[in-house]
């Protein structure tokens, strides 16, 4: 996965739609699409989410332009706002699937009950994403680190250069991440 070095076609499409120019974040967002569907696959692959690859991509798209202003200034920005906007859609249809399982004639579960691979991936999306909430408070460059490797799919490198830090300060970062959520699911 590249990662913008500089001044590029993107963060030049995205300097243009931010002086509105139509069409030009159509454009910046299908320079990434390729990067973007890599990380939903690999999104969708961890949770066994009934969503497919393109579906998510798009859906994050809408979400990222759907009556708001470009706020991306280049490349490795948004790729995270796009990390973000799958992050608040996965989290969206979970909430709808988790409401949708509370009533409507479904069956009860008790807690002796098994839960299935769609259950657990939905209460994994809605814990992760409230857990993120309660980190990103504590530490907001943790939080975004959990999420573009999380949500994104990105490796350690990859959200160093994106973020402009080191390798190191990323890797302990996310331990620090990683032991505060794995506190939090067990208590």
């Amino acid at each position: 996965m590249a990662v913008d070095p500089g001044p590029a076609p993107v963060t030049q499409l995205l300097q243009r739609a931010r002086a509105g120019e139509a069409g030009a974040m159509d454009l910046a967002y299908a320079a990434v699409y390729d990067e973007l569907k890599r990380a939903a696959r690999l999104q969708l692959r961890r949770h066994r989410d009934a969503f497919e690859t393109t579906a998510l991509v798009h859906e994050a798209y809408l979400k990222l332009v759907g009556g708001a202003r470009v706020s991306a200034n280049d490349r490795n920005h948004l790729l995270a706002l796009s990390a973000r906007a799958m992050r608040q859609v996965l989290v969206d249809h979970a909430r709808i699937a988790h409401a949708q399982k509370r009533g409507g004639g479904a069956a009860d579960v008790t807690l002796t009950a098994r839960l299935g691979s769609d259950e657990r991936s939905v209460v994994e999306v809605l814990a992760l994403d409230e857990l993120l909430g309660a980190l990103h408070r504590i530490d907001e460059r943790a939080a975004q680190i959990v999420e573009l490797r999380y949500f994104g799919g990105y490796e350690e490198a990859e959200i160093a250069q994106m973020l402009g830090l080191s390798d190191r300060t990323v890797r302990r970062d996310w331990r620090k991440a990683r032991a505060f959520l794995l506190a939090e699911l067990a208590s």
